[in-house]
């Protein structure tokens, strides 16, 4: 099982955002930090704000900022958002000409269940509890200033 990028992204993004509370960040600074594309976290930027996790403010002095408390924004909700709908394998797909065993195969309930598994593991943690405490928080912000 593997998060896509762009999940891992939405994640590094919110953990900045939780780390550095006042002001705005601007996605240059959360690009350098992390030493990663501005153009893949205008894009992680974007589907946040829709989703109403971050507020984006434009022009002169403008940047993003979390909307929501740290404690409430549950990793689940995020990780299933930045995924999106598609199926986890083809034959869940639903689309004609998928797998041929699709009928009498017993892995997609497997991994169903695993994925519900990973999920409910996720749902129980939230951004908070990545950045929680003071040390760690400060060790997270030493880190991304070295660049």
């Amino acid at each position: 099982m593997k998060l896509t990028t762009f999940s891992d992204y939405t994640l590094r993004v919110l953990m900045y955002l939780a780390v550095e509370r006042d002001g705005l960040a601007t996605i240059t600074e959360i690009a350098a930090a992390y030493g990663i594309s501005e153009n893949h976290l205008m894009k992680v930027v974007h589907q946040l704000a829709r989703t109403g996790v971050i507020e984006t403010v434009r022009g002169k002095g403008g940047g993003v900022r979390l909307l929501q408390d740290p404690a409430d924004i549950r990793l689940g909700k995020i990780v299933r958002a930045s995924e999106g709908n598609s199926p986890i394998v083809e034959c869940l797909s639903g689309e004609p000409g998928g797998c041929r065993i699709t009928r009498a195969c017993r892995l997609a309930p497997i991994l169903v269940r695993a994925f519900d598994a990973l999920y409910q593991t996720l749902d129980e943690y939230s951004l908070a509890d990545l950045v929680k405490d003071s040390r760690q928080s400060s060790q997270i912000r030493a880190l991304l200033k070295q660049t």
